[in-house]
């Protein structure tokens, strides 16, 4: 081993260990900022060695090119980032996510296109094969998650024969990848049709789900992009992607399982089943009349409550009224003393952990901020609860009703409350479009509007108590 080898991989192992590490951190949200500071200065030492690898041939203007690369791509990076709102970070991530697996692909056929992926046995151009097609999957379907969730493409598609299409293409995949694998030199037109078959394929598997599905759909396409890596870091002989790589893998898969949990189905019925597509049917659930109150009468209300709960959902994120509901809070513990807690749903909002960073971003602590399962018993005790822009994650269909389409998710069980408001623009239902039996509830009171002035109506109607 030469001395930069050895420098280069020293280096590799000192960024895993800040990747892994970091990702522990990330872990809670008192540490999250560390973690990914951690994670960040780990790339950063394994994107700088590599600059010294002996591997790396072409003189001075692949040199350049890397420069190049690493500049637009840091500059976008660094642009958008500081100019992206949380609301919109759910399709930040998507479309960061959909660039992580272009890139692994992109590897890919570097590799098959060179030959070089076949010059090392049939165990590393598989490995090339597979990278290929997950990262343009990862790719192609992560750009349309980021186009459901920018509103540039609005609605589900469902063609006639979906699954039996998916199906052909798939098989089509696998007899590619094969033949690839078992040419001599990869067969460039193969490489072609193989690559944008997987694209195609991203397209159609990601096309028909709906809004409902979007949290795990993220975090299985992060998990997608990280086998994209580590598979394409095993055929490149670079430990640092792979390490990087396999953590993501793990991490994303894990999440994805998570959210499945949380929402009682499996990862197949979220691909295949069209849960929250908008298909113009009638909403189920019960008839009735929802009983609305002003802004004013809710929070005379909750100031006279000893115990409040409040459960954020996507609602809060697109008025973006995370600051105008903290001051309302700061303001019932300052002046009325009520003991305000926060319930997460591990599905509210548009990918994992966005009630998280919305309230983070707000300033409420941590200590504050529940999860399902510690906040669901307290529930029963509480004086009052309430719901801003959430609807599924709080249906209590999703107990009661065994013919409706949610009915075993888990939820929170804010029903049991004494009393129960509801701030929401509309009377329309949530992203599975059943309707929800809680705003018709005895205990229910709806204050409708939009939910950013309707928090700065409640702070004003503590003011006049």
């Amino acid at each position: 081993m030469s001395f930069w080898d050895f420098i280069v991989n020293a280096s590799y192992f000192v960024a895993a260990i800040l990747f892994i590490y970091g990702l522990k951190q990330m872990g809670s949200p008192r540490t999250a900022k560390k973690g990914i500071k951690l994670a960040g200065i780990g790339m950063l030492v394994a994107v700088v060695f590599t600059f010294f690898h002996p591997a790396i041939e072409g003189g001075f203007w692949h040199y350049l090119l890397m420069l190049i690369a690493i500049g637009i791509g840091g500059g976008a990076a660094y642009k958008t980032g500081k100019a992206v709102q949380m609301t919109a970070m759910p399709q930040m991530v998507a479309l960061y996510n959909g660039m992580g697996g272009g890139a692994a692909a992109a590897i890919a056929l570097v590799e098959m296109y060179s030959h070089a992926a076949f010059e090392h046995g049939l165990a590393l151009i598989l490995m090339a094969v597979v990278g290929a097609l997950i990262g343009g999957v990862s790719f192609s379907g992560s750009l349309i998650a980021w186009a459901k969730l920018e509103g540039k493409l609005d609605k589900s598609f469902r063609v006639p024969g979906q699954q039996v299409i998916n199906a052909g293409l798939a098989l089509l995949i696998v007899i590619l990848g094969w033949s690839i694998a078992g040419s001599d030199d990869g067969a460039p037109v193969l490489v072609t049709l193989f690559f944008l078959a997987s694209l195609i394929f991203g397209v159609l598997l990601t096309i028909p789900i709906g809004g409902a599905d979007m949290p795990v759909v993220i975090s299985m396409y992060n998990a997608f992009t990280g086998l994209a890596v580590a598979f394409e870091g095993y055929v490149i002989d670079n430990p640092a992607m792979i390490i990087a790589g396999m953590v993501v893998g793990a991490a994303g898969s894990l999440l994805t399982w998570l959210m499945a949990v949380g929402m009682n189905r499996s990862i197949t019925n979220v691909l295949f089943a069209g849960f929250g597509v908008d298909d113009g049917a009638e909403a189920s659930g019960p008839e009735g009349e929802m009983k609305s109150v002003e802004g004013f009468d809710a929070a005379t209300s909750m100031a006279y409550a000893d115990s409040l709960i409040i459960v954020p959902g996507y609602g809060l994120a697109v008025a973006q009224a995370q600051h105008k509901l903290w001051e309302f809070v700061q303001a019932l513990q300052k002046d009325h003393g009520v003991d305000v807690k926060f319930a997460i749903h591990p599905v509210a909002g548009r990918m994992p952990g966005h009630m998280n960073v919305l309230l983070a971003e707000a300033g409420v602590p941590y200590d504050m901020i529940y999860d399902i399962d510690e906040i669901n018993p307290e529930f029963p005790t509480a004086d009052a609860a309430l719901v801003i822009g959430a609807n599924d994650v709080v249906n209590p269909a999703a107990k009661d009703d065994e013919s409706s389409p949610i009915y075993g998710m888990p939820i929170l069980n804010v029903d049991a409350a004494q009393e129960v408001y509801v701030i929401k623009r509309g009377k329309g239902t949530g992203f599975s479009g059943v309707q929800n039996a809680l705003f018709f509830g005895d205990n229910t009171r709806m204050v409708f509007g939009d939910a950013k002035q309707v928090c700065a109506d409640l702070t004003s109607g503590l003011k006049q108590i």
